[in-house]
């Protein structure tokens, strides 16, 4: 599984802005020197981010990027399908009659790596900018009604 660096710089872009929301527009440049991302890579994440109605945009001088919405309503999902990103945890491509083995069937793992890919946007679909910034991600996962911790991931383990 692989969450490509677009949508891991647009994320980060974006926790960038709402970091620091409230103090008008944010410049590309500087996002780009604080979270040591290519500028021109920024520039053609936020016309995604732009034309999914995320952000906004300044021109002139004090000019830059803004949330479009406020942080408690933006998910890191809407992010990533934002920048036209999927999550693929198998080898398949939905829809087609070709399946992970390059016939029509699907490997004996599908099913476990297709719902991992489920989880993953349940989890990404849970967390909003807002949470990012306020350090509320770690202790998100749950195993029935209880947080995965070390101890359980030990416990497991053993």
């Amino acid at each position: 599984m692989k969450l490509t660096a677009k949508a891991r710089y647009a994320v980060t872009a974006m926790a960038d802005i709402a970091a620091v929301d409230g103090n008008g527009p944010v410049a590309l440049s500087e996002i780009a020197e604080r979270q040591m991302i290519s500028l021109n890579f920024l520039e053609q994440v936020f016309r995604h981010l732009k034309a999914h109605n995320l952000v906004t945009s300044q021109r002139g001088a004090g000019g830059g990027y803004s949330l479009n919405l406020p942080a408690t309503e933006i998910r890191v999902s809407d992010i990533v399908k934002a920048v036209d990103e999927p999550i693929r945890t198998t080898a398949c491509v939905p829809g087609e009659l070709i399946g992970c083995q390059g016939t029509s069937a699907r490997c004996l793992t599908h099913d476990l790596w297709d719902e991992l890919g489920r989880h993953i946007e349940v989890f990404l679909n849970s967390i909003t900018l807002a949470d990012i910034i306020k350090k509320r991600v770690l202790g998100r996962a749950m195993v029935g009604d209880a947080p995965i911790t070390v101890d359980l991931i030990d416990e497991v383990l053993s």
